[in-house]
């Protein structure tokens, strides 16, 4: 296919194509002044590639001429860079700046360039969006989209860089807070480690307090137990009889039997009684208790009965004695 064909049917297309580009462009001119009066600095970029590589400004006319109708052929229009018709022209027209023929292929594939520079830079690929700019601006340095494409680079740029910076903000101060979290945590362990010590110490001394209580309850049962052991031992011996001085010898004058209790007698009931007895020094009988008798209380009054009306010589002192009274229904 010959250069001026391809050249006409990108006539054909380009009213159409050019048509869309302004509208896409439509409505951001005028705001591009007010925007960009409160546009900060932009970030300080790299230098520029050439719009048109180095590789393809080596070429001649005839070669150019090819390469951009192969270009246009295959719709490689604006890209991939170094290998487009956008470049191809270009580097004709510096050739052979009076070519009306190279200047209206350019013009008519700058809408494309255009549309092609608005969406790099609606999806941020600042780059390409660069190199896009400069073709057009090679084109025609007082395109009128210029300056708004510039500006929207610029600023989605350091939009970018905001962002990217918030996000690393984001970032370093996640890593802040998790690592204020990790001390926090540690140092919760580390307090809770210190109170379960402080428990089982206080555990500790708490069961130690209990065993020595219990040792010192212990001790003092033991003492008391001793001491009231000791005091009844003394009771004992402050209750035992002191050995008396030699008896004196008791002379019995009247000692009269019991009466047989007539009960015991009609049932042939037999028995005894030890009865202790006090006699005075006038050989009376002063008192008298029954200790033992066998059965119980059968003759135990009758006994007693019979050792008070007992008589004895007299004696030089009170004295007590015990004597057994037997029971038999027989005597």
């Amino acid at each position: 296919m010959s250069y001026v064909t391809i050249h006409g049917k990108a006539r054909l297309l380009a009213p159409a194509l050019l048509a869309v580009a302004l509208a896409a462009c439509s409505g951001k001119d005028d705001s591009a002044p007010a925007a960009a009066a409160g546009t900060p600095a932009s970030p300080a970029a790299a230098p520029a590639e050439p719009a048109v590589s180095a590789k393809v400004q080596s070429m001649g006319t005839d070669q150019l001429r090819d390469s951009a109708s192969t270009a246009l052929r295959e719709n490689r229009m604006y890209a991939p860079a170094g290998d487009n018709a956008m470049e191809y022209y270009l580097a004709l027209r510096d050739k052979l700046p009076d070519d009306a023929a190279v200047k209206s292929a350019l013009t008519d594939l700058q809408p494309y360039t255009l549309i092609a520079a608005e969406q790099s830079l609606a999806r941020e690929d600042f780059p390409e969006a660069q190199r896009l700019v400069a073709l057009i601006e090679k084109v025609d340095p007082s395109a009128p989209a210029l300056p708004r494409l510039k500006q929207g680079i610029t600023r989605g740029m350091e939009v970018a860089v905001k962002r990217t910076q918030e996000e690393t903000d984001k970032v370093k101060k996640d890593a802040e807070n998790r690592a204020k979290q990790l001390v926090e945590q540690q140092r919760l362990a580390q307090q809770q480690a210190a109170e379960a010590s402080a428990a089982q110490q206080l555990a500790a001394r708490q069961e130690a307090a209990r065993k020595e209580s219990e040792r010192l309850e212990a001790e003092r049962q033991a003492a008391a137990k001793r001491e009231a052991d000791a005091r009844a031992a003394a009771q004992q011996v402050a209750a035992a009889p002191k050995p008396a001085a030699a008896a004196p010898t008791l002379r019995a004058v009247s000692t009269p039997a019991p009466r047989y209790p007539a009960d015991a007698l009609r049932s042939g009931t037999s028995g005894e009684v030890l009865v202790e007895l006090t006699i005075g020094t006038d050989g009376s009988v002063t008192d008298a208790r029954v200790l033992r008798a066998n059965p119980p209380r059968v003759f135990d009054r009758e006994a007693l009965n019979a050792v008070r009306r007992w008589r004895f010589e007299p004696i030089s002192s009170p004295t007590t004695t015990r004597r057994t009274l037997a029971f038999q229904p027989n005597q």
